[in-house]
């Protein structure tokens, strides 16, 4: 998230979306993987929210991840 926010990768998200994404990022590094299901639930989002904000933040954070 301290990345994301120092290139203005949050600039007009809403936060909610952009700390799921990252929840969601977190547990697949983590191999403590969570379905983007499970996560929009219990942020009270949607899969596409989170889909769109992981897609941006992999991409621009150059982040490469095995799902």
């Amino acid at each position: 998230l301290k990345q994301a926010i120092e290139r203005e990768l949050t600039s007009g998200r809403g936060p909610t979306g952009v700390a799921a994404a990252a929840i969601y990022i977190a547990s697949v590094q983590a191999g403590e993987r969570r379905t983007q299901r499970e996560v929009a639930d219990v942020a009270g989002i949607t899969e596409v929210t989170i889909r769109n904000r992981y897609k941006e933040l992999t991409d621009r954070l150059e982040l490469h991840l095995q799902i």
